[in-house]
């Protein structure tokens, strides 16, 4: 069973062969969303609630705004118009309240469209909405502190079918109605947002990400139809790359410590790290927030980045892991051991040192330990949970379940109060672990908290926890009573609670008793399993 908690009232428990209860403030009415990954014996992920085809799923994603993009871009060719988006409309409603922005720079913002810009700018570029493919080189970060969406466009332009998923390669100036469109997994399912090409500038330069070429457009496009998904340009601020992997991927979603206490060594972090290449993750870092760590480094303190490669290279007969890291300005770098300009490079073979490109672009190596001192958090996601041990064999069932706290009905409170059992409930049934590999990790749990609020900067989140309890043969089907939460202990229970927007666990669970779901549940939160 899960259990779900806000912090000292509500609760959510999820298990494999266990039953899930999931609980909120009593005077709350919270949506959440609970996914539940089960191991299975194959490859892949499979996706138990949107099959392929079915509205939500990758191929057939649900109308954002209810905006049918074929549609709408047929209208206006038969119209000869151009598309005008009053869902994200080319003003100061859809730049929202930037704090680095006054009223009078305000007024000074004009929204261009591509071929308009490029004009303006009097260059006789026709625009494009890409050139050669896609590229981490294409484009540079804007006058919004979004470095963690940049950071994570960078990670996702090496996983090409991720990239096609979120970003339509059908999509160019040709047949040509000022309409694009972009996808992205949205709280359990996958949506299809439409824009309009308007792109707002300031003295003839785009104000957000701008192309390196000039006249490539996917990024400043990708950029503005997320900040249509967040509500604003200024919704942007203040988020971090593992919220960007989620929304382009719907993946499993890790964070990582290197400069705390009980952080995983650099060793198991380097083993991580060359995981989750192999398993095509996607991976992005931040900088710590210290002064002292950061300086003279070269690094900027609390920036996000992206990394984008990992080696060994041999130097003096002994083995040296580096780690490949790129600054979303496009310039900035590591100025230590192992950057462009280190005379390491110089001692290392003429192979090697072709690893080394000595240009300011933003993108630089570093040595393993120097990353785990400099980087406070790492983020990996990938689309199965297979980066955690390596076996890139194992098959994984998901299911996604809409459900939320409401007071006096189902938000029973934590474990302490006499109504927890209202909580919502959730019976799974475990039936595949590795008996060779002790511990093995056969379920993955995550809560995300589902907001009611159309503006991202609006979201409220509550502090969280997931509780796990199992149940024994012959219990009665349907919702477990008051009682059997007095007189059984979990299995698994949390000390502490957490804020995040997605609360993610890894479990062992032993095979077990089929379990049922529970009644009564509410379409309001979002659990995944």
């Amino acid at each position: 069973m899960l259990h779900i908690s806000h912090l000292a009232i509500p609760r959510c428990f999820s298990c494999k062969e266990e039953s899930v209860a999931c609980h909120r403030a009593q005077n709350l009415s919270e949506d959440f969303v609970i996914i539940i990954i089960m191991a299975k014996s194959e490859t892949c992920l499979v996706n138990l609630r949107y099959p392929d085809g079915s509205e939500g799923s990758p191929s057939n994603p649900a109308k954002f705004k209810n905006q049918d993009f074929a549609q709408i871009k047929a209208d206006c060719l038969h119209k000869g118009e151009l598309f005008v988006d009053n869902e994200f409309p080319p003003n100061g409603l859809s730049l929202g309240d930037l704090p680095d922005m006054s009223p009078s720079q305000e007024s000074e913002v004009k929204w261009l469209r591509p071929a308009d810009l490029l004009r303006k700018q009097g260059k006789k570029d026709q625009p494009a909405f890409s050139k050669d493919g896609m590229s981490r080189f294409d484009f540079g970060q804007g006058n919004v502190g979004n470095c963690w969406f940049v950071s994570a466009i960078s990670a996702l332009t090496f996983q090409t079918n991720l990239m096609e998923q979120v970003v339509p390669m059908d999509q160019s100036f040709e047949d040509y109605a000022g309409i694009f469109h972009f996808r992205f997994w949205w709280f359990g399912k996958w949506v299809d947002v439409v824009i309009d090409d308007n792109l707002p500038t300031k003295n003839k330069r785009l104000l957000f990400v701008s192309s390196k070429c000039g006249n490539e457009f996917w990024a400043p496009l990708l950029e503005k139809a997320y900040a249509k998904l967040c509500g604003s340009y200024a919704n942007m601020r203040g988020w971090s790359s593992s919220d960007a992997f989620k929304d382009f991927t719907g993946g499993v979603n890790q964070i990582y410590y290197p400069t705390e206490p009980n952080a995983p060594s650099c060793d198991e972090l380097w083993l991580t790290l060359s995981r989750a290449t192999k398993c095509k993750s996607l991976i992005c870092c931040t900088t710590s927030r210290k002064e002292d760590a950061m300086a003279n480094t070269g690094l900027v303190m609390g920036h996000a980045y992206s990394v984008t490669g990992i080696t060994e290279v041999e130097l003096n007969a002994s083995k040296v892991r580096l780690v490949r890291v790129m600054n979303p300005w496009g310039r900035r770098e590591w100025n230590g051991k192992w950057s462009d300009k280190s005379d390491l490079w110089d001692k290392v073979s003429p192979e090697v040192k072709k690893k080394c490109f000595d240009r300011d672009d933003g993108e630089f190596w570093m040595q393993m330990e120097d990353f785990c001192s400099c980087f406070a958090k790492v983020y990996i996601c990938c689309e199965t949970p297979n980066f955690l041990d390596g076996d890139l064999k194992c098959q994984w069932n998901c299911m996604i379940y809409d459900d939320s706290w409401v007071a006096g009905t189902s938000a029973g409170g934590n474990v302490k109060h006499s109504t927890f059992a209202t909580n919502p409930q959730y019976r799974i049934r475990v039936t595949v672990i590795d008996k060779k590999e002790p511990g093995d990790k056969n379920i993955v749990l995550s809560l995300m908290q589902k907001p009611h609020q159309g503006n991202r900067i609006e979201i409220r989140l509550h502090k969280t926890t997931l509780t796990i309890y199992k149940i024994p043969p012959g219990t009665p089907q349907g919702c477990l009573q008051q009682d059997f939460f007095q007189r059984n202990s979990p299995v698994k229970a949390e000390k502490t609670h957490s804020t995040r927007r997605d609360l993610i666990e890894l479990h062992s669970l032993e095979p077990g008793e089929p379990c049922q779901g529970g009644e009564d549940e509410k379409d309001d939160h979002l659990s995944e399993i």
